[in-house]
């Protein structure tokens, strides 16, 4: 007989749908500060930077030293392990630099993606184990949201109804880990954009992706109402001959969620996807002023898109700090008005390209 025991108390269910508001409120998204060591390096490397931590506390502190005009654009910020216990030149610990400004502290807590034997080079993502132990000592440790980012190909095979079963299994599992220990899960089910696949194909992955990973929260007992989505924007590949416009992608993007994605998820908070800045941007826009009935908060956990140009004007240099700290409030603000359907757009300076193809984080 189907029955379902309690998994989560009302107390954990209004604490869970109450942060999860937070972290999306109007005009509010995530910073995505939770780059690998190895990431990390390859982004530093980009602009002349030895990857040692000093250096990378030295970057983290340009984003979190921002004055109070993000506020009002970032609700959450999710941290990579070392960052979480990083301080300030000053000796301040960063995550009671974000706490202080209002904002929510989330974490990275999956261990990275891992080759899925017989497939046509898919992946799982690993880092259950031990997780339930690792949930609650970031909640103590001032985290009340996570991350784990799954990580799906489309070619003339890809993705394998392996591949989609596995991924959707493990981010049902991690969230019901993380919902235990009142942490928010954002799932991040990402789609890569390398290849040549046009918008129709992306969106119909998408789709089936998205179906696969909401049938499995189901049968997890995940509380949807205290969860995020982190998913692609519905983008053709970054080899695809054919140019869409933003409004393409916003309601290839739309119909894609509206097919898949329960109204009780509280938000749904868009990777960038190898996009420029500037183009991210345009598209959340798009998405936002979209005509078809969105029940979700539509907005961006962005992590290059919202810190290309400020790694750029930084460059290693101490003189550069301040001049760093303004280009990311710039696009803080930016993506603010974007997720409200506000934005204008203008900015060549942001047209940069910081895609590479098969990222891995």
């Amino acid at each position: 007989m189907t029955h379902q025991f309690p998994a989560l108390s009302e107390a954990q269910k209004k604490e869970l749908h109450e942060t999860a508001l937070r972290i999306v409120a109007p005009g509010k998204g995530i910073l995505a500060a939770d780059e690998s060591v190895g990431l990390l390096a390859k982004r530093l490397a980009q602009v002349g930077v030895e990857n040692t931590e000093e250096n990378r506390r030295q970057y983290r502190q340009i984003l979190f030293s921002a004055d109070d005009r993000i506020n009002s654009c970032i609700g959450g910020v999710i941290f990579f392990h070392e960052t979480l216990y990083q301080h300030s030149d000053g000796g301040v610990q960063f995550v009671k630099m974000i706490r202080d400004k209002g904002i929510m502290v989330g974490v990275k807590v999956d261990k990275g993606v891992v080759p899925l034997a017989g497939t046509s080079g898919e992946t799982t993502t690993q880092g259950l184990d031990g997780l339930s132990e690792r949930c609650a000592q970031y909640k103590k440790d001032g985290a009340v949201f996570a991350k784990w980012r799954c990580v799906l190909k489309i070619s003339d095979v890809n993705p394998s109804k392996l591949a989609i079963t596995e991924n959707a299994s493990v981010l049902a599992r991690y969230s019901s880990i993380c919902q235990q220990h009142s942490i928010v899960p954002v799932i991040e089910p990402e789609i890569l954009p390398d290849g040549d696949h046009d918008l129709r194909r992306c969106q119909y992955v998408t789709e089936t992706v998205l179906t696969a990973i909401y049938k499995a929260m189901s049968d997890h007992h995940v509380y949807l109402e205290g969860t995020l989505l982190k998913p692609n924007m519905v983008t053709p590949g970054h080899c695809c001959p054919t140019k869409y416009s933003p409004e393409d992608v916003a309601m290839a993007t739309v119909t894609a969620l509206r097919r898949t994605v329960p109204p009780a998820v509280t938000g749904v908070a868009f990777l960038s996807g190898g996009q420029s800045e500037e183009e991210a941007s345009i598209n959340l826009n798009a998405i936002n002023n979209c005509p078809l009935v969105k029940p979700w908060t539509l907005t961006f956990s962005f992590g290059r898109a919202l810190q290309a140009s400020a790694l750029r004007a930084w460059r290693g240099h101490k003189e550069n700090e301040k001049c760093a700290t303004e280009q990311f409030i710039k696009r803080a603000e930016v993506n603010s008005l974007a997720c409200r359907g506000k934005y204008t757009g203008g900015d060549s300076s942001a047209g940069y390209g910081v895609y590479g193809s098969c990222h891995s984080y």
